[in-house]
């Protein structure tokens, strides 16, 4: 989660379900780029993917994101008080 690239690809995914082709469009690399760092996303389970026809749709995978997150505050011993 540390590449900008990689970040941007999940703020673009945290709305909407996208597949390569309209991530490549709101980028400026390359196809085989885009998919590797989706790769990397899926691979870490913070993206899942459907395939329909063609074309892989992404999508942002919030509850790892948030099960993430929440690992690393509990390794760094970060508490949050809700009020």
């Amino acid at each position: 989660m540390g590449d900008p690239t990689r970040l941007r690809i999940l703020e673009l995914l945290k709305n909407e379900e996208l597949c390569v082709s309209d991530i490549c469009a709101r980028f400026s690399i390359t196809q085989p780029s885009v998919s590797h760092h989706l790769d990397i996303l899926k691979r870490a389970g913070l993206v899942t993917s459907d395939k329909r026809g063609r074309e892989v749709f992404y999508r942002f995978n919030r509850e790892a994101v948030v099960e993430c997150c929440g690992q690393q505050m509990k390794a760094l011993s970060i508490k949050i008080e809700l009020k």
